[in-house]
This record gives structure tokens, C-alpha cells and sequence, in this order.
């Protein structure tokens, strides 16, 4: 999905050496980490549960696409 010309939430995460920067994009609820899918990149349910659980809690799952960058 071309994600260049729509409006977006931004966040930064930093912790040590590690740097996360997340896009928040309306959409279907669709989750990319460096260029993969969440199931792709994670391969602990709990741990996509827990990326997931603030989108759960909000209701907001399904409405947002998120795009993450993780380096560190």
C-alpha cells in the first residue's frame, strides 16, 4: 500500500540504542515492522498480542494501519 501521500499519527520510542518510529495511518488494522508483517515478525502470539492489546483496549484495531521502523 502507497502510504506516501496520506495523513499520519508519529511516534518515537527510544530506549538505549534502539530507536522505534511508528505511523499510525487510517485503515483495515493491517501491521508492518520493518517491511514485514506482524505475523512474519514476530512468531509469539503473545508477543503480536501484546503490540496489539492498546488497539484492543481503544476499540480502535480494525481502524488503523500501523507502519513501524525498529533499529537498535
Amino acid at each position: 500500500m502507497d502510504y506516501n501521500t496520506r495523513p499520519f499519527f508519529y511516534g518515537t520510542g527510544r530506549r538505549k540504542e534502539s530507536v522505534a518510529r511508528v505511523r499510525l495511518y487510517a485503515g483495515t488494522g493491517s501491521i508492518t515492522i520493518n517491511d514485514r508483517e506482524i505475523d512474519d515478525y514476530f512468531g509469539l502470539e503473545t508477543l503480536k498480542l501484546i503490540v496489539r492489546q492498546p488497539l484492543n483496549l481503544t476499540g480502535t484495531l480494525d481502524k488503523f494501519d500501523i507502519v513501524c521502523r525498529v533499529a537498535g
